[in-house]
């Protein structure tokens, strides 16, 4: 693998990581991996896993996150689901759950974390912490919203999730576009490289990839419209130090008008079915 560029931890440990290219697949590689990953994520500034509204960018993440569960719902209640089974691996504090169980879907989660399965329980939302204690069950939803970036042993994993899959099931994988206007502009800046959390930095010809072995094919993607101004904003304060919101809602724009045509968004929703 090629040297891509460097970049480091800028909302933890500070520390300096190197991102690799994987040509064959395309996607990029977190380098090195640390054997100790659960202390990057020890860290009131990692949003996921607590419902955070101190600062500005916490309010907006936070409005923008009531919005988008809405639309990930209605994503949901287009497969015309018969059982409307769903399992959401990586499922933070539980908000995505929440809103899918109030619209008729039988949810089950995962969650390592367990400050955020406590959250998730306050909620009514009991999360598991493994893939282990869901034993023989199959779903006919798989969600992983900005998760699968986060996984360790990925291949590995991949083959764990999909055999929770239903013969017809329906897989969605939200993650970062490492091919962006907005990860081109920023650079080792540039806030969804968000190293080591997310050790893998994927494209979809790597999505295509990585699940075609597994039975999955790619059947439609979607762009994260909010993603390009929130990176953005994230982007602006590790390069600047300053909250340059006007500078950062530019950046999200532009990239969201030149993904019009590169269909290169700064997030993308990947939706895969069974290849039956």
């Amino acid at each position: 693998m090629k040297p891509y560029l460097k970049t480091k931890d800028y909302s933890v440990s500070q520390e300096e990581f190197e991102l690799r290219h994987d040509e064959e697949r395309d996607m990029l590689v977190t380098f090195p991996e640390p054997k100790d990953l659960e202390k990057y994520y020890e860290s009131e500034a990692y949003i996921s896993h607590t419902d955070s509204k101190k600062t500005l960018v916490d309010k907006l993440y936070q409005i923008v996150k009531s919005y988008s569960l809405k639309k990930k719902v209605s994503l949901l209640n287009s497969f015309n689901s018969s059982e409307k089974t769903l399992l959401d691996i990586g499922a933070g504090t539980g908000d995505f759950l929440v809103v899918a169980k109030n619209h008729g879907w039988q949810i089950e989660g995962v969650e390592p974390n367990t400050n955020a399965r406590a959250r998730a329980k306050e909620k009514g939302i009991h999360l598991h912490s493994n893939l282990e204690q869901l034993k023989s069950k199959s779903f006919e939803v798989i969600t992983l919203w900005h998760v699968l970036e986060h996984l360790p042993n990925l291949e590995k994993q991949i083959k764990d999730i999909v055999s929770f899959l239903d013969e017809n099931g329906t897989m969605v994988i939200a993650v970062p576009n490492f091919k962006s206007y907005d990860a081109k502009y920023y650079g080792n800046f540039w806030a969804a490289f968000d190293v080591p959390r997310h050790l893998w930095h994927f494209s979809k010809k790597s999505i295509e990839q990585l699940f075609k072995p597994h039975g999955l094919q790619l059947i439609e993607s979607k762009p994260m419209l909010f993603d390009s101004f929130y990176v953005s904003l994230l982007s602006e304060k590790y390069k600047s130090g300053r909250q340059r919101m006007i500078k950062a809602f530019w950046i999200g724009l532009k990239s969201n008008l030149k993904a019009n045509g590169s269909k290169e968004y700064s997030s993308h929703i990947y939706i895969l079915k069974k290849d039956v």
